[in-house]
């Protein structure tokens, strides 16, 4: 079994009207949101083989701020990932070495949430499909198992959905634990 993990881009700031879409830089709470994601993915050993990253800098900035949790992994900034639509990122995946047995996709919606859906398409549990089906929001993580032994059989229905995490999820009680972000 192969693992896909589909992480929206973190919050991302509106504060300059000028700016382009592509060069929007994160917020506070989207930084704080990826950094919080960056620690629950450490914690939940999750540790892909490469990290494929949309080259916009609310993407880059998202990776940016997840990479020291999980140090090591090697990333690629690819332009064909910006906006991507579902059947573009699919065949990005479709095009993965076969010796990759799991990849992180730092992404956009809409492309990020519909890729999901059509992957698990109902295949996980209820509460969880439901949540993704609801909303796939910035900074939010899900956690494919795929039935494949090779990426280049990856199609609808071919997923479970193993984890959906959104950053409000992640948020503590204890300042004290944000401070050490």
């Amino acid at each position: 079994m192969r693992k896909l993990f589909l992480l929206r881009h973190a919050k991302s700031s509106w504060d300059d009207p000028s700016s382009e879409d592509f060069d929007r830089p994160l917020n506070g709470r989207g930084r704080k949101d990826a950094k919080r994601m960056g620690r629950h993915m450490a914690e939940q050993g999750f540790r892909p083989g490469i990290a494929l990253v949309s080259a916009a800098a609310r993407t880059v900035a998202t990776w940016e701020l997840i990479e020291p949790h999980l140090e090591g992994v090697p990333v690629a900034i690819e332009e064909e990932l910006y906006e991507a639509g579902k059947s573009r990122l699919l065949d990005r995946l479709r095009r993965m070495d076969e010796h990759m047995d799991s990849v992180l996709l730092v992404g956009h919606n809409p492309g990020i949430g519909r890729l999901a859906e059509v992957l698990v398409d109902h295949h996980g549990d209820p509460a969880l499909l439901a949540e993704l089906a609801a909303k796939f929001p910035t900074g939010a993580l899900a956690e494919i198992g795929l039935d494949i032994g090779h990426w280049g059989e990856l199609e609808a229905g071919r997923g479970r959905l193993l984890s959906f995490v959104r950053p409000k999820d992640l948020e503590t009680a204890s300042p004290v634990a944000d401070s050490a972000l």
